[in-house]
């Protein structure tokens, strides 16, 4: 007898023609002391199917067991660690986690609780922190409460829901490799959703994918050694086939077909275009190609109370015309200090930044900016967000023309459809394809994306990072992307920097990626030196680690 059992399983939302169907004929058995993992775009009803088993939603049709019984509603048996953490703020550490085994454990002793709040903090590694409130503690350490609060019900099952998704790259990776730790003590029933490839194939013994109509997809088995060291598996030959075909699959099922190419780009001149003198003239001293962007001794400084603080110090960088870079770090080590200035947005404290030969001195159109939220005004149509910044870049082309530019990026995002649709009506990833639309309808000198994915879940950046490559090779305009993810700095890169940690932070390491284009993310896994850049990036990374090398405050 299977420890939960879904048999041919339906959810849907709603009446009649409006109905949302969620889930269609799901069937799945889960095995006891088994690590499962569910994989799946967002809207595939990944939360949904997890609500189901803990009792929060019941089927439409058929049935969900549990033990052979069927689930009628939650129970402390099945124990639920959610997306955000759901902390009481007035409460410790060991108050919060004490709430549930009160609340779960009534029959027992007083001391009997105690103990379980305590093995529970242990499990967690939160022992240093028991007397702290939420307020004072980071992302990570809030979720580690929230499992141990879970755990503190002893339940027969973990039911996780996307737990990790608001950490940061690294933050996640180490709570990955602690759920990991804590189920291998007891090997109790475990069920994660997540979006995240590697999570996944550090966790799972089996994955199993949800298609976006709501059906139950391919299913891979996970038969790795454990414990899984995450830098080991990069290189591990049965890993990367098994990365590779859970990636092919997902993209397969999820990714949507780049959008038929129905309108023209029109033949217009934006005003930041140099003059032809001009633009002789600097080809003849080199900037028009090997020294198109220039970085010379950047330093950023800030003024404290306690004197001035070092962000970015000698900074040294040249690019080539139509080159696309990579900038990576742990978080504070300054990327988006650089990118920020670079972009006129952040006065340089010291050295200088030249874009084709002139230095850069305040905001200006020829240097878009992609933010990680795209700032559109939510009352305007995907059309009016594009066009105001096309209207001032072209102040000679007909309204006429500068609407094809508008449609023409937005065909080109995969927005052909959505074009009137006001921002307010759309996904995140529906408005960062606007704010990729608008930042290439400007025809900039230089295009920079400040982690521009980073709100947005695994899959769907997936998605966007593509659209992002097809796009930019139409154009091949010189691009910076600052960025936490190892896999995206490699897949949009000809060269990834990584720059050490902060405060005083500078360029560490320079990798070439000598990967053919046109990219895509496929292609990439299937390329020989895919993961000896990957290792490299990792390797710097993992020197780094946990403040690593921190240089004290001039």
């Amino acid at each position: 007898m299977s420890f939960i059992e879904l048999k041919n399983v339906s959810k849907s939302f709603g009446q009649g023609d409006t109905a949302t169907h969620v889930l269609k004929n799901i069937s799945l058995s889960v095995n006891e002391g088994e690590f499962l993992v569910v994989l799946g775009f967002s809207g595939t009803g990944k939360t949904t199917l997890i609500n189901l088993i803990a009792g929060l939603e019941l089927p439409d049709r058929g049935e969900v067991l549990f033990k052979g019984a069927p689930v009628t509603g939650p129970g402390p048996d099945r124990g639920l660690v959610f997306q955000s953490y759901a902390l009481m703020p007035w409460l410790t550490v060991e108050g919060n986690i004490a709430l549930a085994a009160e609340a779960v454990h009534r029959k027992k002793t007083k001391q009997e609780r105690a103990d379980i709040v305590a093995n529970c903090i242990q499990m967690v590694g939160l022992g240093h922190a028991v007397d702290r409130r939420p307020s004072e503690l980071s992302g990570g350490m809030r979720q580690r409460v929230a499992v141990a609060r879970a755990l503190a019900m002893q339940p027969e099952v973990l039911l996780m829901d996307e737990p990790l998704s608001a950490l940061d790259a690294l933050t996640r990776a180490n709570v990955a490799s602690e759920i990991e730790a804590i189920w291998e003590a007891d090997r109790r029933t475990a069920i994660l959703i997540t979006n995240d490839v590697d999570e996944a194939l550090v966790l799972a013994d089996r994955i199993v994918c949800l298609n976006p109509d709501g059906t139950l997809g391919e299913t891979f088995k996970v038969d790795l050694a454990r414990p899984r060291d995450r830098s080991a598996m990069n290189e591990d030959p049965q890993v990367m086939r098994l990365r590779a075909a859970v990636t092919s699959y997902l993209m397969d099922v999820g990714i949507q077909g780049k959008a038929e190419e129905t309108r023209r780009l029109p033949d217009v001149t934006p005003r930041h275009a140099m003059p032809k003198a001009y633009a002789d003239a600097s080809a003849a001293q080199g900037f028009a190609d090997d020294r198109y962007l220039q970085f010379s001794q950047l330093h950023k400084i800030y003024p404290t109370p306690k004197g001035p603080l070092t962000v970015v110090e000698d900074f040294n960088l040249t690019m080539k015309k139509g080159e696309f870079i990579s900038l990576i770090g742990h978080s504070g080590c300054g990327k988006s200090t650089v990118l920020t200035m670079t972009a006129g947005l952040n006065a340089i404290s010291k050295g200088a930044i030249k874009l084709d030969g002139i230095h850069v001195e305040g905001a200006d159109p020829e240097r878009a900016v992609v933010f990680q939220s795209p700032n559109l005004f939510p009352w305007l149509t995907a059309k009016e967000n594009v066009a105001i910044g096309v209207d001032k870049v072209y102040p000679k082309a007909t309204q006429a023309e500068r609407q094809e530019v508008v449609e023409y990026y937005l065909e080109r995002v995969g927005l052909a459809d959505s074009m009137d649709k006001p921002a307010s009506d759309m996904s995140n990833g529906m408005r960062q394809r606007v704010g990729i639309a608008r930042a290439f309808a400007l025809s900039p000198k230089l295009l920079l994306l400040d982690e521009p994915f980073g709100m947005l879940d695994s899959l769907t950046r997936w998605e966007l990072q593509e659209v992002l490559m097809e796009v930019w090779s139409r154009t091949n305009v010189t691009a910076v992307c600052v960025t936490h993810d190892v896999d995206e700095a490699i897949l949009l890169a000809d060269r990834v920097v990584m720059m050490t940690n902060g405060p005083r932070a500078t360029i560490g390491k320079i990798t070439e990626v000598n990967l053919p284009r046109p990219r895509t993310r496929k292609a990439l896994l299937d390329h020989p030196d895919y993961y000896h850049y990957r290792q490299e990036v990792l390797d710097f990374l993992q020197e780094y680690e946990h403040g690593a090398h921190k240089k004290d405050a001039a």
